[in-house]
């Protein structure tokens, strides 16, 4: 090997080191510890570790907290997953337009995802909680004098409002991206062949805006899944435990019941559900990319 590759390949691990040593501290040894975790039986606290094989996957079939929380995170990943993609890209569209105010607009849609879930979480927590009343003494509206918060159904939707509030100008920016990125001539040549604005949209934007689609139908369901910060501060997985997500579920488990190791085996089951669901469906849509 001449002195320029050694030189070179000394650049390049010199760069990549920082990342690869931080991706394995903080990434790949604790997840490979949750694993090993998951056949011991260790309550996190005590020195005495002892091995439990199976046991803890075995739990999983009859407990019910989990499997009430893992039907929860479904539907609230189904339903964020539809709202975001069809509220973003419909303010991409509007906001693809020549408006005068349009770069102000998308500041505006797109500032609340700058904030952090946790505080947005109490701010919608003291809105839905105090101004939601006085909106309902105000106008006699019965939606609003009841309290969201301490009523299942209520509860959920307004997990899902927040959430549809706080990620929507995110996936508005994407959309908006792909958007300017399809060629005029391509929709003047539609036009004239005479598509009207529906016609051009399903025939000549949807296909080419696919590859966005893709990536926010990833980010919806994954960060779906992954959703505790807001979970946590708007409704702590109340009332009842209807609203608990499986990452909140988890962390109940291995912090406040000090179940370190039944908390891994079920974080271990998490993973291996989001890793297919996330496999299918990018494979499914990269397919579709694709025939279109």
């Amino acid at each position: 090997m001449t002195k320029t590759k050694t030189r070179q390949l000394l650049i390049y691990a010199a760069f990549v080191a920082p990342a690869v040593i931080f991706f394995t501290m903080v990434i790949l040894v604790p997840f490979v510890r949750a694993i090993l975790f998951s056949f011991q039986d260790w309550n996190g606290i005590s020195s005495n570790i002892r091995w439990a094989g199976w046991s803890n996957y075995q739990k999983l079939v009859s407990d019910t907290g989990f499997l009430k929380s893992f039907s929860f995170t479904l539907r609230y990943v189904a339903v964020t997953a539809i709202l975001l993609n069809v509220f973003g890209l419909l303010l991409a569209l509007v906001l693809n337009m020549a408006l005068k105010t349009r770069n102000v607009l998308r500041t505006a849609f797109f500032l609340p995802y700058v904030i952090g879930p946790v505080i947005i979480g109490f701010i919608w927590q003291f809105i839905i909680t105090r101004l939601f009343g006085e909106i309902g003494k105000a106008t006699g509206l019965l939606l609003f004098q009841k309290n969201w918060l301490s009523l299942p159904d209520y509860a959920f939707w307004s997990l899902v409002i927040v959430t549809v509030w706080h990620s929507a100008g995110y996936f508005m920016v994407i959309y908006l991206a792909a958007l300017q990125g399809v060629p005029k001539d391509m929709l003047e040549a539609a036009e004239m062949d005479g598509a009207g604005r529906l016609s051009r949209f399903w025939h000549v934007v949807l296909p080419l805006i696919r590859p966005a689609m893709t990536i926010n139908l990833f980010l919806a369901i994954s960060n779906g899944f992954k959703g505790f910060d807001l979970n946590f501060a708007l409704t702590k997985g109340g009332p009842f435990g209807s609203t608990e997500s499986i990452a909140y579920h988890i962390y109940l488990d291995a912090f406040t019941k000090n179940l370190f190791t039944y908390a891994s085996a079920k974080a271990v089951i998490f993973f291996l559900v989001l890793a297919s669901v996330t496999l299918v469906q990018v494979a499914v849509m990269k397919r579709r990319e694709v025939e279109m």
